[in-house]
């Protein structure tokens, strides 16, 4: 695939990255090779980068350090996949809720502190929907290192749901999807509403094919929207050319591939 010739800096605040073990799945997963290959063909300096999903393992310590240690000499930083006992998106998931305890695998107020001070981690990755919400007292130490939780938003862990559990506390909330995945329009505005309430929020552009949305949340919130390609599930190429060709301001530009993303997670500047 030709190289794209766009002019702007590029950082990328979504990108999942193979941990392991085994070799990725082709269309499904990626490597740090391939991801550095494909990121450079579409004009992407410095990428966020999280383990995909891990099934048959409990916990994500070996995933995320094998990120991390991926992200080594690489324009990447890692940000450290995160799990909790609590269930979303279910109607009996507030009783179960009542009674859940973490288990030793999943992750506690230590791990947390640990990866905010471990300089390979930048930030931190939930899915609730596979992976479950934390317990108030890894909440509790999320707000207190302050640092940026990318946040898979979907049919099964909506804007509402955000709203009222993470956004909660002043954390740095970057919602993956608008909020919407997949291709969920009525939660994707959902979200962009919410930007004028929440100061912490943010909204990622992974896999945004509404291009009247975008253009919205980017002229209405210039300041609030980060570029992210969703990689593997998408070529960085597409991603990109889905912002190039938004009828929005050169400036807007500019920020929504980089200034908002540098001002949100520092690792992404020209020094990190």
């Amino acid at each position: 695939m030709l190289e794209l010739e766009h002019g702007f800096r590029v950082v990328d605040v979504h990108a999942r990255l193979h941990a392991g073990p085994g070799r990725p799945i082709r269309g499904r997963t990626i490597d740090a090779e391939e991801l550095e290959r494909e990121d450079h063909q579409a004009g992407i300096v410095r990428s966020v980068v999280f383990p995909e999903a891990q099934k048959g393992e409990q916990g994500y310590l070996r995933a995320n350090n094998a990120v991390a240690r991926q992200a080594v000499e690489r324009p990447f930083i890692a940000f450290a996949r995160i799990d909790g006992p609590l269930e979303v998106g279910t109607t009996v998931a507030p009783i179960r809720n009542l009674t859940a305890t973490r288990h030793e695998w999943q992750t506690s107020p230590e791990d947390i502190e640990q990866y905010a001070y471990d300089d390979r981690f930048h930030g931190f990755k939930l899915d609730p929907t596979r992976d479950g919400l934390p317990t108030e007292d890894v909440l509790d130490v999320l707000e207190d290192v302050g640092l940026p939780i990318v946040v898979h938003g979907g049919q099964r862990f909506p804007p509402r749901e955000v709203v009222s559990t993470i956004l909660q506390r002043p954390i740095p909330v970057i919602l993956g999807h608008f909020g919407g995945y997949p291709l969920d329009r009525e939660m994707m505005a959902a979200a962009i509403s919410l930007l004028e309430d929440h100061d912490g929020l943010y909204l990622d552009t992974s896999i945004v094919r509404y291009r009247d949305l975008l253009e919205q949340a980017i002229m209405e919130h210039p300041d609030r929207v980060l570029f992210g390609s969703g990689s593997p599930s998408t070529h960085p190429n597409v991603g990109v050319m889905e912002i190039l060709t938004l009828d929005v301001p050169e400036d807007q530009m500019k920020r929504v591939f980089s200034k908002n993303a540098t001002r949100v997670i520092p690792g992404l500047g020209p020094e990190g």
